[in-house]
């Protein structure tokens, strides 16, 4: 068994991963997890740097996934396969992915607008399900997709039902709310109000309302959001026209999603 390097060891027992804990998977995991659109392809010496592990471990693991499909390589650059894609649908196909992508797709049916739901992942609301109306088709967004969670009203309701403190605070618009105050009296006003609206928060031009979608026992697992342009309603208009059926789609997931 290759031994861990000091850092490592520290990281494995500052996680408490326990025994049963096995490095070489998470280290494979993140050597996936390297590749992104900044670095649709890289060498080994840029994978050891993205990833912080030692150029032997990223050798083997780059050669093990190359095996497995999960990469191809020109000799001496690497890129990820449509295989990676397999990954993800094992999750979007089952489980409260699928049943949220049917509600966006009756909803943006109903709705004629863009519909959306989303996860917390790290300091992001990360998409699960989306559907958009064909004049959106272009520059729709997929699963997968992530938006900050402290300025986003997707993110915003997440973050209300965890009560965790905002991160990655930094300004994306003039509009963006970047101080923590207020930030936690917003944060305190949608758990009171039971949605969030952030108006032009995330990028100029748009803006959207979200609602938390609970399980059986009320805890919010996900949260369904409308996302327009400005031009389409004012934010009062939003309130009045989406709010009540994303209300209702949301009470209808209580009894699926788990």
């Amino acid at each position: 068994m290759t031994r861990l390097r000091p850092a490592d060891a520290e990281k494995r027992q500052a996680r408490n991963a326990g025994p049963d804990f096995l490095e070489a998977l998470a280290r494979g995991i993140a050597v996936i997890g390297a590749f992104n659109a900044e670095r649709r392809q890289m060498s080994l010496s840029d994978v050891a740097r993205a990833t912080d592990l030692p150029r032997a471990t990223v050798r083997r693991s780059l050669h093990t996934l190359e095996q497995l499909g999960y990469l191809e390589s020109d000799g001496r650059l690497f890129r990820l396969t449509p295989k990676v894609m397999s990954l993800a649908a094992a999750y979007l196909g089952s489980g409260n992915a699928a049943i949220l992508q049917q509600a966006c797709d009756r909803l943006c049916a109903t709705l004629d607008e863009a519909c959306s739901a989303a996860v917390l992942e790290g300091d992001n609301a990360m998409m699960i399900a989306h559907a958009s109306p064909p004049r959106y088709l272009a520059s729709a967004p997929g699963a997968g997709f992530r938006v900050p969670a402290f300025c986003s009203a997707l993110g915003r309701v997440l973050l209300a039902a965890t009560g965790r403190e905002p991160a990655g605070i930094r300004a994306l618009t003039p509009k963006t709310v970047t101080d923590r105050r207020e930030l936690k009296a917003i944060l305190a006003r949608v758990t009171k109000d039971g949605y969030a609206l952030a108006d032009q928060e995330v990028e100029l031009g748009f803006r959207s309302l979200a609602v938390p979608v609970r399980r059986f026992d009320d805890r919010v697992v996900a949260a369904l959001n409308i996302g327009i342009r400005v031009e389409r309603a004012t934010p009062k208009q939003m309130r009045d026209l989406f709010l009540p059926p994303l209300l209702q789609a949301a009470e209808e997931l209580k009894d699926q999603v788990i």
